[in-house]
């Protein structure tokens, strides 16, 4: 049976049987993998802790006719236990590989694997507020699969900005004509701060005000689960700037 050798991030793992699980991943060149992991819940396993969810892995799987095998697993990246004691760094983690698997069923590529191991590692370092490398993360995972929002021109007629409402259906940010009641009006310093957060530029995000962080989450949220046609679960959990 053939095999094959991946790097991947754990994102979900579900139990099976008495002592199995079922891990589902995201691979630098095979794009979102499920697979058997076969005995890893006895405290004997060889690589159990290396599957759990926020672990990065060099694994060998053979393929099987609806699910794969992992086979071996050595731990690349064990980003796991810093994050698991930080609730805000736990929740803004869950997020992120629920949108990842989300985006894998048909985004999948080597650069999301590399944004998100990239964050998890920030994460887990916490070198910068977690809702923040969650926003970021989000916003920049979301431009790789096309789907980046538009903050300068109107998203829906063209018209040359700035503009001040902001509409997720519309795709960002637009003009008078075309925002619809209700639109959220958004200040230029909460707009700069979006286009920071895509660019990754930590000393302007780090910089910014909590009222300008809570006001950006509140839009990547919104804009994030319009685009992936259904909810992030794990938003509900993490906490606003």
């Amino acid at each position: 049976m053939p095999t094959y050798r991946d790097e991947a991030v754990v994102l979900r793992t579900h139990k099976l049987g008495e002592a199995d699980r079922i891990v589902t991943m995201l691979s630098r060149r095979h794009g979102k993998i499920r697979a058997v992991a076969k005995g890893v819940r006895r405290t004997s396993s060889r690589f159990g802790a290396r599957l759990e969810p926020f672990m990065v892995a060099d694994v060998q799987l053979y393929v099987g006719r609806s699910l794969d095998t992992v086979q071996q697993a050595e731990s690349l990246g064990s980003y796991g236990a810093e994050i698991a004691v930080h609730y805000d760094r736990y929740t803004a983690a869950h997020a992120m590989v629920e949108a990842a698997d989300r985006l894998g069923d048909a985004e999948a590529t080597a650069q999301q694997y590399v944004l998100l191991v990239g964050g998890l590692r920030a994460l887990s370092r916490g070198e910068h507020a977690p809702r923040s490398i969650l926003d970021s993360y989000l916003l920049r995972a979301m431009s790789l699969s096309g789907w980046a929002p538009g903050l300068d021109d109107c998203a829906r007629c063209g018209d040359p900005g700035p503009h001040q409402m902001f509409m997720a259906q519309a795709g960002g940010m637009v003009c008078r004509s075309c925002a619809p009641a209700g639109a959220a009006r958004v200040e230029p310093a909460t707009i700069d701060l979006l286009r920071a957060l895509i660019r990754g530029d930590w000393e302007q995000i780090d910089a910014a005000s909590h009222r300008e962080h809570a006001a950006a989450a509140g839009l990547v949220a919104a804009y994030t689960q319009w685009h992936l046609e259904r909810g992030i679960r794990s938003l509900a959990h993490v906490e606003t700037p």
